[in-house]
């Protein structure tokens, strides 16, 4: 950051801009600790000069960037006025929404105050918010329709997301009871080499499940729920002759489903109650010769009324940066070598599966 008692005079060609941060908000709000989100701004825009007096700031450089730098900052204010401190990763994403507005690659209207200022769910100290606009059409989509798929990669909040929003329902009385089930198909491992009964080797797949139950809701609360039956978490199988009424169902790894287990699942949906699937159709765990599910129903049900399919990117990914560098990564190495993970579609993988 350049602290002057004077801006910069623009020249020929650029534009400036003066803006006035209200008194309401400490500039340590606003540049963050040891003007951490101000130095997040000047990087993404390296051709303008950015310039700070008391709660006055600066900018001079290229008419386009010039506005977008102030659109910047008067999203952040949008947030703040709600109380949400501004973080460098919610600066960044900001920035890359308004970019994509700017290039006409945004088909909406929402803006980065609106995706990022939407709470699902506050507990235990802390409120889960969508933090992309792909993210946020998601959990709108969970409200508006009865079965939503939700398909990425990993670290774009598919599941997390589901999971607050069956939890909101829940505590709003909207349903009953909330079922999360997933496929016991293993990533390169087997059930029968490991010990114990039949629950603690299905146990492992589940875990992920219950992580995300003990980020939301009281962990003393949870064996409570569970014996009730007010949650319940199983294996795939276990849904098989039901019919799930005043429910919120979840299931993940949907990628591991055959075609069969797709429609079986899908004909469990029950009266006032609601389904959420998720997956990644790049990370298929089934055997040699066995379909997944999760692709094929794509074409089965495209264009089915209250049927809606969200398709999140690396670009949604929440997780730490590289695992976002980590799938373009891959996407690119497949794309150039016609394999898929990594691995040629033709032939097996160290695991001994192939997805298809």
């Amino acid at each position: 950051m350049t602290q002057t008692p004077t801006a910069h005079t623009p020249a020929q060609g650029q534009a400036k801009v003066n803006l006035t941060v209200p008194a309401a908000h400490p500039m340590v709000t606003v540049l963050g600790s040891g003007d951490a989100l101000l130095r997040v701004i000047e990087k993404a825009f390296p051709g303008v000069d950015i310039h700070v007096r008391g709660n006055e700031i600066s900018a001079v450089g290229d008419s386009t960037d010039v506005a977008l730098v102030s659109r910047v900052f008067d999203e952040m204010m949008l947030v703040l006025r709600t109380g949400q401190p501004m973080t460098e990763d919610a600066v960044e994403r900001s920035i890359a929404m308004l970019r994509a507005s700017e290039n006409g690659e945004s088909d909406g209207p929402e803006t980065p105050a609106q995706v990022l200022t939407q709470n699902i769910l506050s507990s235990r100290g802390r409120t889960i918010r969508p933090k992309t606009l792909n993210q946020k059409r998601y959990v709108d989509a969970i409200d508006k329709h009865t079965i939503v798929f939700g398909i990425g990669p990993a670290g774009t909040g598919k599941t997390y997301l589901a999971m607050a929003k069956a939890v909101q329902a829940l505590q709003s009385k909207q349903v009953n009871r909330i079922i999360l089930t997933r496929p016991a198909v293993e990533a390169g491992e087997r059930l029968g080499f490991l010990p114990g009964t039949l629950y603690e080797k299905i146990d492992p797949y589940l875990r992920p499940l219950y992580d995300a139950l003990h980020d939301m809701l009281d962990p003393d609360s949870i064996p409570r729920l569970m014996a009730a039956g007010t949650i319940e978490v199983a294996p795939l199988a276990y849904m098989r002759g039901r019919t799930l009424n005043d429910a919120f169902i979840i299931l993940d790894e949907a990628q591991n489903t055959s075609p069969e287990q797709m429609k079986m699942f899908l004909t469990r949906l029950g009266f006032d109650s609601k389904i959420v699937i998720t997956g990644d159709v790049t990370q298929v765990d089934l055997p040699d010769g066995t379909k997944s599910g999760l692709r094929q129903v794509q074409d089965i049900l495209d264009g089915v009324e209250d049927v809606h399919f969200s398709r999140l990117s690396s670009h949604d990914v929440v997780r730490h940066k590289l695992v976002g560098r980590i799938v373009d990564a891959y996407e690119k190495y497949d794309t150039k070598h016609g394999t898929q993970n990594g691995t040629h579609k033709g032939g097996r993988g160290k695991s001994g599966h192939k997805g298809k």
